[in-house]
């Protein structure tokens, strides 16, 4: 059994096995947008690998981290459609 931890998106407390990646975490929420783009649309992972940086979002403060190729941490910040 994997151990659970706990971080916050959109200033939502949620809980996720250990492991877990944040454009899963983000998804687990029911969050659709992950970012905007220039004009505005909506956008969210297409790729899944890192390529595409359509699932950009910030973690602790840090803009544009590719929420597909980065592991939740406990106490982790993620902001979503900034």
């Amino acid at each position: 059994m994997s151990e659970s931890i706990q971080l916050r998106v959109n200033g939502k407390t949620i809980s996720v096995p250990s492991g877990t990646i944040v454009a899963a975490a983000v998804a687990m929420t029911g969050e659709t947008r992950f970012r905007k783009s220039v004009f505005g649309q909506p956008r969210g992972p297409l790729c899944g690998m890192g390529i595409c940086m359509e699932c950009r979002v910030t973690i602790n403060g840090q803009l544009h981290c590719r929420s597909c190729q980065t592991l939740c941490e406990e106490g982790m910040e993620v902001r979503a459609d900034e």
